[in-house]
């Protein structure tokens, strides 16, 4: 039974990692195709994977085709390579021939189309029920505001200076409002009793999700480990999900800041090897967790690829904007150079992430 189990979680990793990265890369390629085709550019080829072409066909200008390397997939549109000689017939669908927001447009879909599917994908798994902590002490820290309070683990909190609260996120945030030496009465439920107490949170010292020190009011509780899913309607589930990926743009973005400014090591960095153990990890839990990873990646790689680094999208936005603010285009060997050092940039941070991936599995 272990070896089946060891060959199921082997085979499991991979196969999750190939939808993975094939429907994120494939959503990316398709925001690309979907406006470009709205605005008028031209599209030669769209294509399911990478490499040689297995079959498909022809509609109109454009050849829709699968290919052998179901890796994401790649949209050819006329006119978009510096150099290449278009026919006068092609000239008005050509994308080099069109207006700079025209091309930002393009560009921008990308990215725009994994945010998007994010919150499509959010808006699925909370139609399904979304966890929810409760307000369940677990543990009281000794010689804390709790503990000189009389609170003990157990407790249901049920309501913060008389407001009810039903999560434990709704008790922390009423504690913080708090603030450090008011005084807060809590009614909890204790073996099926209500009883208040008082209690006047402390600034006590805590990291935060990079690492860094922070200093925050608490009262010195421990969730316990009490969830329960709540059920939501669509409009609900909808807005939720907005919300979410609100959230998960922000952590990324703030996590690209903590890594250029040196909070976070770059050891942190994770590459092809993380991501497929982690969808591995995730498609064993179940559909739900592993829809919320693909989720969460398709936010990752939206912002990344903003990064105004040349051959990334952000970098052709940012010679867009460039040329608008200077009213001519970059020389092509500025533009050149550009994209030599955007090569080498991704190239660092390629090894990078391999090697850490690498050296985590050595050193576990």
């Amino acid at each position: 039974m272990n070896a089946l189990a060891a060959t199921a979680n082997f085979l499991t990793t991979p196969a999750a990692f190939i939808v993975v990265l094939g429907i994120l890369i494939f959503v990316h390629e398709f925001g690309h195709f979907l406006v470009a085709r709205r605005l008028g550019v031209g599209v030669t080829k769209f294509s399911f994977g990478f490499g040689p072409r297995l079959f498909g066909f022809r509609r109109g200008e454009t050849e829709y085709m699968v290919s052998a390397i179901p890796l994401g997939g790649y949209v050819k549109l006329v006119g978009e390579s510096e150099g290449e000689e278009i026919p006068p017939e092609l000239r008005e669908r050509s994308f080099s021939h069109k207006s700079l927001g025209v091309k930002m447009a393009v560009v921008a879909a990308g990215p725009l189309g994994n945010l998007i599917f994010a919150v499509l994908v959010f808006w699925v798994v909370f139609l399904g029920g979304v966890p929810v902590l409760l307000p369940v002490i677990g543990d009281v820290v000794a010689d804390s505001p709790a503990a000189r309070a009389g609170l003990s683990g157990g407790d249901v909190v049920l309501r913060v200076g008389g407001e009810p609260v039903a999560t434990w996120e709704d008790l922390a945030v009423r504690i913080k409002q708090q603030g450090a030496g008011r005084e807060l009465e809590l009614t909890v439920r204790r073996d099926g009793k209500e009883m208040a107490f008082k209690v006047s949170p402390e600034i006590r010292e805590g990291t935060s999700i990079f690492g860094e020190k922070i200093r925050e009011p608490k009262i010195g509780i421990i969730a316990g480990q009490e969830i329960v899913r709540r059920k939501l309607g669509p409009v609900s589930a909808f807005l939720r999900a907005g919300k979410e990926t609100g959230k998960l743009i922000e952590l990324t973005v703030m996590t690209v800041v903590k890594l250029v400014t040196r909070v976070l090591p770059s050891e942190t960095l994770g590459g092809p090897i993380l991501i497929a153990q982690l969808a591995g990890d995730q498609a064993r839990q179940g559909v739900s967790p592993f829809a919320y990873f693909l989720g969460l990646l398709s936010v990752n790689l939206g912002i990344l690829n903003l990064l105004p680094i040349p051959i990334l999208d952000g970098g052709h936005i940012l010679f867009f904007s460039i040329e608008a603010i200077r009213r001519k285009p970059l020389s092509p060997q500025a533009k050149a150079i550009a994209q030599q050092v955007g090569l080498a940039i991704i190239l660092m941070l390629t090894a990078l992430v391999f090697y850490n991936d690498i050296a985590r599995i050595v050193t576990r």
